[in-house]
């Protein structure tokens, strides 16, 4: 494994050629219309992204129910969506060889009152978090109500395959409605979509059958996966291999590897997310768990959170854990990165924490979200994202835009 490169080309079992072992990461934008369409800004981002050299971009959440949202400002892909922002879009995303693929999620219970009173998930049981207050309790799903979402995610994957997309991934990770199926703490059904990991993880799979039936088989379909939750009760690693196992059999392309949700943001924070001293040291995040599941699986994989040197992402792809390396916040301050990393084997890409001076304040504020939203708001300008970009203005932006609802608990 050690002649592999950060450029070194990645064919897909269907024949796919991706041009390098970067993946830009699902990251939230912020940037949908009135009407829940992609407004121009996001085109001009994902440009600026292709012009940098990424082989794979993954759109932060793509909604299937206008509905559900997860944030104020989220795109939604349905049939009353209008499809020219999309082909937009699709067509500035895939500019310099790059793959463009749509991520698609329901937020589940993870749906701030602000936009949601009645929301669904597998269980009538609510949100355990510091913040519970600003999200209701939900509504268990009947088994119609489940069939009728998978058909959601079916037509939004092959809207976007009509849209120019050239895939899509499936969000089942960071607590959203597919990870809510997996937890034994947030699922408590006793019917066949409860109980054991099979019976969990068959939403994922039902999810899955209908959105290939949809785009064929030379459609790369991915799916973003917790590796754990890191709560009490919840979805655990020694279930998420299960899952892992149990999608490659079924054909998933690639699985992408993260961990935590809204009651343990671990992809925020590190520090919740329990791991060796060596991942740690070696940068990603769920690099151990890659490992395990690479003995049980060849379908490729990438391991999302950590990475800030071109050393630390080669020495990730050689090892043979993982065949990606995907970066989300490095990407947003960054966008560059694959053309620098791809060349210069020393170069290193600092991320700081932006911070208003109060810790506190920052928490109420969201500012680790706004902040790097901001980054994105800027290349949606036809700008380049700016370092020493005041956190102040970054939270007067963000409630500008987006109001009360600044302030509701989010995440990619």
């Amino acid at each position: 494994m050690n002649d592999i490169l950060l450029d070194s080309p990645f064919a897909l079992k269907n024949g796919l050629v991706i041009k390098n072992r970067f993946i830009k990461s699902a990251t939230s934008e912020q940037l949908g219309d009135k009407r829940r369409n992609p407004g121009p800004a996001l085109a001009k981002a994902y440009e600026r992204w292709a012009e940098g050299g990424v082989g794979i971009a993954i759109t932060g959440n793509i909604m299937i129910d206008r509905n559900a949202l997860g944030e104020p400002k989220n795109v939604v892909l349905d049939d009353k969506s209008d499809l020219e922002g999309f082909r937009r879009w699709a067509r500035n995303g895939t500019k310099n060889g790059t793959h463009l693929w749509a991520q698609l999620n329901h937020p589940g219970k993870q749906s701030p009152i602000t936009l949601s009173r009645s929301p669904v998930a597998p269980s009538a049981i609510p949100l355990d978090m510091d913040m519970k207050g600003a999200f209701a309790k939900p509504k268990a799903l009947t088994e119609k109500e489940i069939f009728e979402l998978v058909n959601k995610f079916a037509q939004s994957a092959r809207l976007a395959k009509e849209s120019g997309f050239t895939g899509v991934q499936i969000h089942a990770a960071h607590g959203y409605l597919i990870s809510q199926f997996h937890s034994s703490k947030h699922n408590q059904r006793t019917d066949k979509w409860g109980g054991s990991i099979e019976n969990r993880m068959r939403f994922v799979h039902e999810v899955y059958k209908a959105i290939r039936k949809q785009v064929g088989v030379r459609f790369p379909v991915a799916v973003k996966l917790n590796s754990g939750d890191f709560i009490s009760g919840g979805f655990t690693e020694e279930e998420s291999m299960i899952v892992a196992k149990s999608l490659s059999q079924a054909g998933v392309d690639l699985i992408e590897i993260s961990g935590g949700t809204y009651e343990s943001q671990a992809m925020i924070d590190p520090s919740e997310a329990p791991m060796k001293a060596s991942t740690r040291k070696r940068e990603a995040y769920f690099l151990h768990y890659a490992e395990g599941v690479r003995e049980m699986i060849d379908t490729p994989l990438a391991v999302t959170g950590g990475f800030r040197s071109a050393k630390g992402m080669k020495e990730a792809i050689q090892s043979g854990a993982t065949d990606f390396v995907g970066l989300a916040r490095p990407m947003m301050l960054y966008p560059d990165l694959p053309n620098i990393a791809g060349r210069d084997d020393k170069s290193t890409f600092d991320v700081k924490r932006p911070t208003t001076g109060f810790r506190k304040l920052d928490t109420a504020m969201m500012v680790d979200l706004a902040w790097w939203e901001e980054q994105i708001h800027l290349m949606g300008k036809g700008k380049e994202p700016n370092a020493n970009f005041s956190a102040w203005i970054a939270v007067i932006n963000n409630f500008f835009r987006m109001g009360a609802s600044a302030f509701k608990p989010r995440r990619a």
